[in-house]
């Protein structure tokens, strides 16, 4: 009996998908997405491709040794993160051939080297130029003005994101998050962080590290990372030799002056603009903060 049933079953069930409905649908997009390549992918150029040799200095080495002794031999390739800064500071940006020496260094894979480099924004795998502005646009620097900030920068440097000046002098660099919400809006220039930024303050820094970099020599695209004060001027201190304190006087040698890294405002770190508004008396001592009714 089922054997005479099922060629009925069958017809009727195709009669009624056939009979269905259909759904019309539309797609909203028909062509492939591209994604950028940028990050991931590597284009040789006459300022970054594997015929540029590159070797670590001899005081580099010896800090490279001082790395390595902090992990067990098994484990050295944990230190391809400080390597390839290391590279970086030395390079001036972390082209291919840093790469592969630090994979050399390291024992490992290069590709496992350009994983890391490819993944962390910090290594620029591009050149830069000596002063690498990179101005946080996050909300609360954002909320804080950093359109302004923006605007002013590429006003007195006349570039845009991504953009290097024509003298290699700077490089501009639109970024998220840096960590310094409270002191916001903020650029990070180099290692050092410059706070509390105004659209006029912005502008009277960068004209003034032009020309401190204009009288002690320190043009764009000079070795090591952008950054470098030269032998005798460290970041943190004077150009005379004293330490800068976070809204201090900042560094001047040369006829040259620079303001302290930390907020360009009255703040001195990250304490109220006006007084404090919590905290405003003595805290209680541990007796009187005890129950009285023997209750936990």
């Amino acid at each position: 009996m089922s054997s005479k049933l099922a060629p009925w079953v069958l017809r009727t069930s195709t009669r009624a998908l056939r009979s269905a409905p259909r759904q019309q649908r539309r797609a909203f997009q028909i062509s492939t997405a591209r994604r950028s390549e940028t990050l991931n992918v590597h284009r040789d150029s006459p300022d970054n491709n594997l015929s540029i040799p590159f070797k670590f200095s001899a005081s580099n080495e010896k800090l490279i040794q001082e790395v390595l002794s902090r992990y067990p031999s098994q484990y050295k390739k944990a230190a391809v993160m400080p390597l390839l800064d290391l590279g970086q500071r030395q390079h001036g940006f972390t082209s291919i051939s840093v790469m592969n020496e630090v994979a050399r260094l390291l024992e490992m894979p290069p590709m496992r080297v350009y994983e890391v480099a490819t993944f962390y924004t910090m290594y620029n795998r591009n050149p830069v130029g000596r002063f690498h502005v990179q101005c946080c646009t996050t909300t609360p620097c954002q909320l804080g003005g950093s359109d302004g900030i923006m605007k002013a920068i590429e006003e007195q440097l006349g570039i845009h994101h991504g953009e290097t000046t024509p003298d290699k002098m700077f490089t501009f660099t639109e970024v998220e998050c840096l960590g310094a919400c409270v002191n916001a809006p903020m650029v990070q220039i180099n290692d050092d962080y410059y706070e509390d930024l105004t659209p006029e303050t912005t502008k009277s820094l960068l004209v003034a590290l032009k020309e401190a970099a204009e009288k002690t020599g320190a043009s764009g695209f000079a070795p090591g990372l952008p950054g470098d004060y030269g032998e005798t001027e460290q970041p943190g201190k004077t150009m005379g030799g004293g330490q800068a304190k976070l809204g201090g006087p900042g560094y001047s040698a040369s006829g040259a002056t620079l303001p302290a890294p930390g907020p360009l405002s009255k703040r001195i770190s990250c304490e109220p603009m006006h007084a404090p508004t919590s905290l405003t008396s003595e805290p209680p001592t541990g007796e009187s903060m005890m129950r009285k009714d023997g209750a936990f």
